[in-house]
């Protein structure tokens, strides 16, 4: 155990925060689980937060590191994606939807790791982060509601956002998949 935490306390704060997203995702969860949704509601936006934090503290201080660059992209897909998937079986999320975001990572992430295996860096697009933006803007709405108009339209633009992400990475890079180098 000693080791462990003498573990944590040598990682960068970036890497803390990340670290920190993970722990929370099982909070999230549970609470969730519970009925507790107005708390489940501030641990998913302050776990949300730690997303933005993370990277923005590690690019403007220097601070990136492997390990950050390995675990970050796994914190946040454990983040939405346990949520989608809760969300979903509570009936809440629409099956297609939660589907959909899924799907893309898969997609997404089997493109990177072909570039990677080629010399490529496949970089985030805007609209990545737009989607990212909406998803988490649904899985808070979703957290204290079980659907409304609003609730309705936000998913719906989270899953076309989510498509038109998906077809645009694979799009810009589709030579990746060609083997071009």
């Amino acid at each position: 155990m000693k080791k462990i935490i003498s573990g944590i306390m040598e990682l960068n704060l970036p890497n803390k925060l990340t670290l920190l997203r993970i722990v929370l995702v099982p909070v999230y969860l549970v609470l969730l689980a519970y009925g507790m949704n107005f708390l489940a509601l501030i641990v998913f936006a302050a776990a949300s937060i730690t997303d933005a934090l993370d990277g923005k503290i590690a690019r403007k201080y220097h601070l990136i590191t492997n390990f950050g660059k390995f675990m970050d992209p796994i914190a946040d897909k454990l983040l939405t994606h346990t949520a989608f998937i809760m969300l979903c079986a509570m009936g809440r999320l629409n099956v297609v939807a939660c589907i959909i975001f899924i799907a893309r990572e898969f997609v997404v992430s089997g493109l990177r790791l072909v570039a990677v295996e080629q010399g490529h860096v496949i970089a985030a697009g805007m609209s990545g982060k737009v989607k990212t933006v909406l998803q988490m803007a649904l899985v808070l709405l979703l957290t204290v509601t079980s659907g409304n108009i609003v609730t309705d339209i936000v998913m719906l633009a989270a899953a076309a956002m989510t498509l038109y992400s998906m077809i645009e990475y694979v799009w810009q890079n589709r030579a990746v998949l060609g083997g071009a180098k």
